[in-house]
């Protein structure tokens, strides 16, 4: 049973991460109003796919700072979500479909020099957060799942409808993480209210839970900022 003050924590949190979520970003509002050429989707699935592959990774270190083997079974699955049970298998490999139907070259996606700047310095920034932070503030800023789910459904319908190009499979991966995404936020928000038992704990929660919105947003800035300098086409792509 979720006390009154446990649901004003929880409306706490929903509006620190919904208010610097990067669904409002200015290339997500380009993306779903069908203004990205081919080239500026490639470009931000390649350079998102290095954000997936540093996942797995942040969730290994969540589950190493417990010592609790309840937590740790309730926590493990989301690397085999990405990483998959058998080579092929799981939201990496998606992403990597998705990518290439996109244009990107697989050697790419496996080459580091490829990678903007921008993008590695918050992804390794996000992964460095975790590792310095309280088993709290490590869970807490896995919470920007809260709003996941709507800007896939919201993606999904934006590719359908914009970018009619792109293969029908290629999509996979926004509609399994519509799901999953609900389940993973759900139990993180069960763990970080156990966990986040004075309203210092819930503050530094709070917190974590901003960082990890910032870096999605200086993410998708190193991205727009490659497009503008002219880095890959503007054209519009064929719908």
């Amino acid at each position: 049973m979720i006390s009154a003050s446990q649901s004003e924590f929880i409306e706490r949190l929903r509006a620190a991460g919904q208010a610097r979520y990067h669904d409002r970003h200015p290339f997500h509002a380009r993306m779903h109003d069908g203004a990205l050429s081919r080239a500026e989707l490639a470009l931000w699935a390649l350079n998102r796919y290095y954000y997936q592959t540093r996942i797995p990774i942040k969730d290994a270190l969540i589950v190493a700072k417990s010592e609790d083997p309840s937590f740790r079974r309730r926590w493990i699955h989301r690397i085999a979500d990405h990483d998959g049970v058998a080579e092929g298998d799981g939201g990496l490999a998606l992403w990597r479909r998705l990518a290439m139907a996109l244009g990107v070259k697989e050697g790419d996606l496996d080459d580091p020099g490829a990678i903007l700047p921008g993008v590695r310095r918050a992804c390794d920034s996000y992964v460095e957060l975790v590792r310095s932070a309280t088993l709290l503030e490590a869970v807490a800023a896995s919470l920007t799942e809260f709003f996941a789910p709507a800007l896939m459904r919201q993606r999904l319908a934006s590719w359908q409808k914009h970018y009619r190009w792109v293969p029908h499979e290629a999509l996979e991966y926004f509609r399994i993480r519509i799901q999953r995404a609900e389940e993973d936020a759900a139990g993180a928000l069960e763990l970080v209210i156990a966990l986040a038992t004075t309203p210092e704990l819930e503050q530094r929660a709070t917190v974590a839970l901003v960082k990890k919105a910032d870096l999605l947003w200086q993410m998708l800035d190193a991205i727009q900022g490659a497009a503008d300098a002219n880095e890959v086409s503007h054209a519009s792509p064929p719908q």
